[in-house]
């Protein structure tokens, strides 16, 4: 992972954040930890990694997501044959059904009992073709994909502003309910204009994209904290230092982890139904899993707004990590697949959470997503947006009475939080003729309207 970095020039937490993704997404539905009866975690990560243009975040992406590439595209051209064969029985199929109706006529027309429909006039369905990874893809599309592939698929996209900004574009409503789904594994069916529903068991897609400092801050101004986004790990490193690699990082290797992850299939229940095979937790693995959960109650305590949110997801996505980091080591083949989750496993995963992610948190959301303040702010942005104002004033804001923004004492801090996100940039207008206090005239940042476009 460190030798992948410097060959990219970017931080190894990228590449880290990566892995955690694509292999999550990999495994899927075959394999979900579960801590006891009725609690059960689809292992897929949702991943943002958050830097500046420079700071190599594509080519982190680029360290995994390749390889990903690579080992689909052997798979699809497998694939080639069987859907040539699927093909050919398809034309035999038209042949059989066209016969068959002929047959049926002639035997209605004279009173004959009708003949039954041929085997020959059915080819079956038509082969699904691999996708590990998606880039850009309707609701209706991916629903397609995941209805032919039951282990789920990943979501990678360079920037994830817009994908996040626009998911109502394509619906006419909201793209939302079914990404907050697709986290949590559940049922779904999508209803289609003019064609079938489709239905999903199980609706669990992994996520990996990047996203700069700004348009962070613009997203969670906006955001309504649905919970989506406190579903994603927030990754924001140091920059890497320049660095001329000094070894070639093993591609060889990484192919070969996620071919391994590859052959975990999912196991078939009664009904003839793929479904995961559910791994437990051993006892001691449980009494850990216990005490993280009251750190957890603890950090909750001293957390608002999104990071709150964030905090709460905190034992679910130490089970999710548990499995992940286990199967990424077997994936190595230097170890024998687990079928439960031990206390090596998850003291790996509880560590990696507390130590690791909780503070990139902090620091990714903390200062702009918690108490009264960070509130007001987000619904000063709301109402700039819903106004179309390029500029404003203070009196603007208050004759409009909103939530949150009733009062001087509320919008004033509001006004604060948007200028040190230069959202908002004051402009001193000089007093009248008459005197008084100088007009406080506030201009708008166009980013501010153009994250809902």
């Amino acid at each position: 992972m460190r030798s992948a970095a410097v060959s990219k020039g970017a931080p190894a937490d990228y590449v880290m954040a990566a892995l955690l993704s694509v292999c999550g997404s990999l495994i899927g539905n075959t394999r979900w930890p579960s801590p006891w009866a009725g609690w059960a975690e689809p292992p897929v990560v949702w991943s943002v990694i958050i830097g500046n243009p420079s700071a190599g975040k594509s080519p982190a992406m680029d360290a995994v997501l390749v390889p990903l590439k690579r080992v689909e595209r052997a798979m699809r051209e497998a694939a080639q044959f069987e859907l040539a064969e699927w093909r050919g029985k398809a034309e035999v199929a038209k042949l059989a059904e066209s016969a068959w109706k002929e047959a049926v006529k002639a035997a209605i027309k004279s009173g004959d009992e009708p003949p039954a429909r041929p085997s020959s006039a059915n080819p079956g369905a038509e082969p699904p073709m691999p996708r590990l990874a998606v880039s850009d893809a309707t609701v209706e599309k991916l629903a397609v994909i995941m209805a032919g592939q039951p282990r789920g698929t990943l979501m990678a996209r360079d920037e994830l502003a817009g994908w996040l900004g626009n998911m109502s574009r394509y619906s006419g409503g909201s793209d939302r309910p079914f990404w907050l789904e697709s986290y949590g594994g559940r049922s779904f069916s999508v209803e289609r204009m003019g064609r079938d529903p489709v239905y999903i068991d199980r609706l669990t897609i992994g996520v990996l994209g990047g996203i700069q400092p700004d348009r962070l801050r613009s997203l969670l101004m906006k955001s309504d904290d649905d919970g989506l986004l406190a579903r994603f790990l927030p990754v924001w490193p140091h920059p890497a230092p320049v660095k001329r690699p000094d070894a070639l990082h093993d591609e060889a290797f990484i192919d070969n982890a996620l071919r391994r992850l590859l052959l975990l299939e999912m196991p078939v229940d009664d009904e003839g139904h793929k479904r995961p095979w559910f791994i437990p937790f051993e006892d001691d693995a449980r009494d850990l899993l216990d005490m993280f959960r009251q750190f957890v109650r603890e950090w909750e305590i001293g957390a608002e707004g999104l990071l709150l949110s964030f905090v709460g997801k905190l034992p679910g996505l130490a089970v999710r990590l548990s499995l992940v980091l286990a199967m990424m080591e077997w994936a190595t083949g230097e170890f024998d697949e687990p079928h439960t989750v031990t206390a090596h496993h998850f003291g790996r995963a509880s560590h990696l959470v507390a130590e690791y992610l909780l503070p990139m948190a902090r620091r990714a959301y903390a200062e702009h997503a918690g108490g009264q303040s960070q509130r007001a702010g987000r619904a000063l942005a709301a109402l700039i947006r819903e106004e179309g104002w390029q500029r404003f004033t203070a009196r603007d804001v208050r004759r409009k009475q909103r939530t949150h923004l009733q009062d001087m004492q509320a919008i004033n801090p509001a006004l604060k939080i948007l200028e040190t996100a230069d959202l908002v940039k004051l402009i001193e207008v000089p007093s009248g003729p008459k005197g008084g206090a100088p007009k406080r005239l506030y201009s708008v940042n166009p980013l501010v309207h153009e994250v809902d476009q």
